[in-house]
C-alpha cells in the first residue's frame, strides 16, 4: 500500500507560539499554497482519504476535492496540554525543561509525549495496513507525518525533528 501524507497549509499563529491541537486559522495565503499542494497530487487516485478533524486540515483536504475525506482523531497533532497557544519563551512550567531534554518521552504537562503521539498514529496505521486499498491519502500535520516516516523506517525518533516536512508539503510512504 502506498499512503500519501498531506501536511497542512501555513497558520496564521505567531511564530513560537505552542498549538498543537488547537484549531488555529490559516495564514491569508492558504489559497496560494493549496493550489500548489493540489497540483502535486494531480493525476493520482486514492482507494482512501482520511483527514485530521482539525479545520487546517479539513480545509485542505476540501480544497483538493476530498470534502468526503474521513475525519479520524488519531491523526491530530500532538496534544501539548496546558503549553497550548502560549509563547514557548513565557511558560514558566518546570517540566518544559524536562520536555526539552527529552521530548520523545516527557508528556507536556496535561498533554503528550511525542511517543503517546507516535502510539496513536502507530495503532492508526497498524489498522490501515489490514485494509485492501492500494493508494491512499491523509491530511494531517508535521508530528503526524515525522512519526508516519518513524513507523515505516524511514527515519529514527531521534532524527525526527531536523526533517520536518513543509507546510503543505508531501510525503510519500510504503507500507
Amino acid at each position: 500500500m502506498v499512503v500519501y501524507f498531506i501536511r497542512h497549509t501555513s497558520v496564521d499563529v505567531p511564530q513560537g507560539v505552542c498549538y498543537g491541537q488547537t484549531d488555529v486559522p490559516l495564514k491569508p495565503t492558504f489559497e496560494a499554497e493549496a493550489t500548489q499542494t493540489a497540483a502535486n497530487l494531480q493525476g493520482l487516485s486514492f482507494d482512501k482519504v482520511y483527514t485530521s478533524p482539525l479545520t487546517r486540515c479539513v480545509r485542505l483536504a476540501n480544497f483538493c476535492g476530498y470534502p468526503d475525506a474521513e475525519r479520524d482523531d488519531r491523526i491530530k497533532e500532538i496534544n501539548f496540554g496546558d503549553w497550548e497557544m502560549h509563547r514557548f519563551d513565557e511558560i514558566s512550567d518546570k517540566n518544559l525543561e524536562k520536555w526539552y531534554a527529552d521530548y520523545l518521552h516527557v508528556k507536556a504537562t496535561n498533554g503528550e509525549s511525542f511517543e503517546d503521539q507516535y502510539r496513536r498514529v502507530a495503532h492508526f496505521l497498524d489498522e490501515l495496513r489490514k485494509q485492501p486499498y492500494e493508494q491512499v491519502a491523509i491530511f494531517a500535520h508535521g508530528g503526524v507525518l515525522l512519526n508516519a516516516q518513524i513507523y515505516a523506517g524511514v527515519m529514527k525518533a531521534e532524527e525526527a525533528f531536523n526533517a520536518l516536512t513543509p507546510y503543505g508539503g508531501i510525503i510519500k510512504i510504503e507500507l
